[in-house]
């Protein structure tokens, strides 16, 4: 019996999600203050935001894990830990939420730096293209099925 004694990995998601109906409730204002928080919150999972950001409506995150962390894992933090954070941290913002689901996109090493800077020109992005077309975009780039019905719900 052959038997591999480590595991080695290096694991890429680029994780996508809105605010519950797209509502935007992420200002400028408040924006790299929410950002940060999200990597504090890889941190604390050990695992490795490279890239936070988006803009008032939506987040784009480029996650680094262990093939042990399920990207849902990682979705369930980082929606659940920031809600709360924004919750307690903006008084005018006690209705946040994030939208139920999610969409994860795996990335290649070689890719990686091509999604941060995407990432980080967000605002520029969307002068030209709203979220909704831009979601639709990535997942017919990775080839991903999807019912529009349950698209956005």
């Amino acid at each position: 019996m052959n038997i591999m004694a480590n595991t080695y990995s290096h694991c890429y998601n680029h994780i996508v999600f809105s605010t519950k109906n797209r509502i935007e409730l992420i200002t400028p204002d408040i924006e790299e203050r929410v950002w940060a928080y999200i990597g504090g919150i890889a941190r604390k999972h050990n695992i490795t935001a490279i890239q936070v950001g988006g803009i008032d409506n939506h987040i784009h995150a480029l996650i680094s894990s262990p093939p042990s962390v399920a990207p849902s894992q990682i979705a369930q933090w980082i929606k659940g830990g920031s809600s709360h954070w924004i919750h307690n941290e903006f008084q005018h913002l006690n209705d946040f939420a994030w939208q139920d689901g999610f969409g994860v996109f795996a990335v290649c090493k070689s890719h990686a730096s091509k999604v941060v800077e995407y990432i980080k020109n967000q605002r520029k992005h969307h002068e030209k293209q709203i979220f909704e077309e831009e979601y639709r975009e990535l997942l017919r780039l990775h080839e991903i099925e999807y019912d529009e019905r349950y698209l956005f719900g």
